[in-house]
């Protein structure tokens, strides 16, 4: 994992995520020009999967049956993936899923994605075959995974098998996620107009004389740094952390054996009065004068947990994210359709592998002036 997601291989990536943004705020102006509300929902899905697709798979499959088909693919696996099986809990009823259908989705999906899999990974030894050295820059995950099992350096075999669970992992863990961390920070934001507002001159107070925003700007927005901690903290994408207790143990009085599955919940403590003052609100100040970050090292807040079970992305979905919104308050100005009051803004909850909002997210988008 650290190969395919350190620093130096996340910032060969920009292109992409500059050419992926590009196209989210041509999709808004495009609403724009045809009088339309955007749904920022979908928009933020179909970016985050698309830069998943070309970091991943070295191209977006978008397009045509072959589009259709993978993307209905993910947002099978993906709701699978938040349905609770019982056998999980009680593995004396893990044949009730052998009746109500679900291990048949399972396996149906699986196989579905492993025989998609195997097309791209064929895809790409041909594509070395042709020419062995690929250009700086130029290799996705597969061409790296590839060049690891050929290598063998690490003194174990990578096998096919493994290769293909690693690139269903990270559609599984990043498309769902990101895109709903976008959703719930922009909810936030039109929820509240003066953070919204201080935001969105910070963005353009730092781009003075710029047509754009890139990727070397961010370091200069700390309020956009403390936006997004801030969303982290009170819409945590995955609410809970599955680990497994390697060995027996004592958790506030109570006897926690070796083997049992157990929950951390960040959702829970990153709303905890004892820790946050005025938990339940929007407050991105808390983080401008405080050294707590997300990264694992502050167990206050730990919305991609910690330890070595911490999510290996974090930096990757920092600057996409980040990338994303500055772009987008570059460039326009967002209100609700209808003259709806920012007090009015639903904020429901689906509940699934991820915590999103349970309807889109529609707003009225006008250009910067």
């Amino acid at each position: 994992m650290l190969q395919l997601l350190n620093n130096k291989r996340v910032q060969s990536f920009s292109k992409i995520r500059e050419e992926e943004t590009s196209l989210l705020l041509r999709k808004i102006n495009h609403s724009i020009d045809n009088s339309q509300v955007v749904d920022l929902t979908e928009l933020f899905v179909t970016m985050t999967n698309d830069v998943l697709c070309r970091v991943a798979l070295g191209r977006k499959y978008c397009d045509g049956e072959e589009g259709k088909k993978f993307k209905s693919l993910v947002i099978e696996l993906v709701e699978l993936l938040g349905v609770i099986n019982i056998g999980d809990y009680m593995p004396w009823l893990a044949w009730v899923n052998r009746f109500n259908g679900f291990n048949a989705k399972v396996d149906k999906v699986a196989e579905e994605f492993s025989a998609f899999l195997e097309g791209v990974i064929e895809e790409h030894k041909e594509k070395i075959k042709i020419d062995e050295k690929l250009e700086e820059g130029s290799a996705d995950f597969v061409d790296i995974l590839l060049q690891v099992q050929k290598e063998n350096k690490s003194g174990f075999k990578v096998e096919m098998d493994s290769i293909k669970a690693i690139i269903m992992d990270m559609f599984a863990a990043g498309t769902d996620t990101t895109s709903t961390l976008l959703e719930w920070t922009m909810n936030e934001l039109i929820r509240n107009p003066n953070t919204l507002r201080k935001l969105r001159d910070e963005v353009r107070q730092v781009t003075q004389g710029k047509s754009d925003v890139t990727e070397e700007d961010l370091e200069n927005m700390p309020y956009l740094i403390a936006v997004m901690k801030e969303s982290l903290r009170l819409h945590s994408p995955v609410p809970l952390l599955p680990r497994e207790a390697i060995k027996d143990t004592k958790v506030l009085g109570y006897d926690v054996a070796a083997g049992t599955q157990v929950f951390v919940c960040p959702w829970a403590i990153s709303r905890d009065p004892t820790i946050w003052e005025n938990p339940e609100e929007f407050q991105p100040e808390r983080f401008l004068d405080s050294c707590v970050d997300y990264k694992g090292l502050n167990f206050e807040l730990i919305p991609f947990g910690a330890g070595r079970r911490g999510c290996p992305g974090i930096t990757f979905a920092k600057v996409v994210n980040e990338l994303a919104l500055a772009r987008m308050l570059f460039h326009f100005e967002f209100s609700l359709p209808n003259g709806a009051k920012a007090e009015d803004l639903d904020v429901d909850e689906a509940l699934g592998i991820t915590v999103r909002r349970k309807f889109p997210l529609l707003v009225v988008a006008t250009p910067r002036i």
